[in-house]
C-alpha cells in the first residue's frame, strides 16, 4: 500500500495546533488535493497549481485551459463530491481560476 505524504495532518497535535493558530482551512485544503490526486490521472493532476479555501469557497487554480473549462463545467458535481466527503457545512461554492 502506497503511503500518503501528508499522512500527519490526520494526527491531533497538528489538529490541535491548526485549530489553535487559524490554519484548520489549509489542511482541508490539502485532503482535497490529495481526493483529486486519487481521482484525477497524474497528468490531469499535475495541472493543478493550488487549492485553497476561503471565506467557505474552495479555489482550484488550473494551468491547462481544457482542465479548467472541465472543472468549470462540472462544478456543482466536485461541489457535491467535497461536501460528502468533508460536511456540507464546511463550503457553499468553488472557484476555478
Amino acid at each position: 500500500m502506497k503511503k500518503k505524504k501528508r499522512e500527519y495532518q490526520s494526527s491531533e497535535l497538528v489538529k490541535s495546533f491548526a485549530r489553535i493558530y487559524g490554519f484548520e482551512d489549509k489542511l482541508v485544503a490539502f485532503d482535497i488535493k490529495d481526493f483529486l490526486e486519487d481521482y484525477l490521472d497524474e497528468s490531469l493532476f499535475n495541472e493543478i497549481r493550488s487549492v485553497n479555501i476561503e471565506d467557505k469557497c474552495i479555489i482550484i487554480k488550473i494551468d491547462s485551459p481544457l482542465l479548467k473549462n472541465d472543472f468549470k463545467m462540472r462544478k456543482t458535481f466536485y461541489l457535491k463530491k467535497f461536501q460528502d466527503k468533508f460536511g456540507e457545512e464546511k463550503f457553499d461554492s468553488i472557484q476555478i481560476l
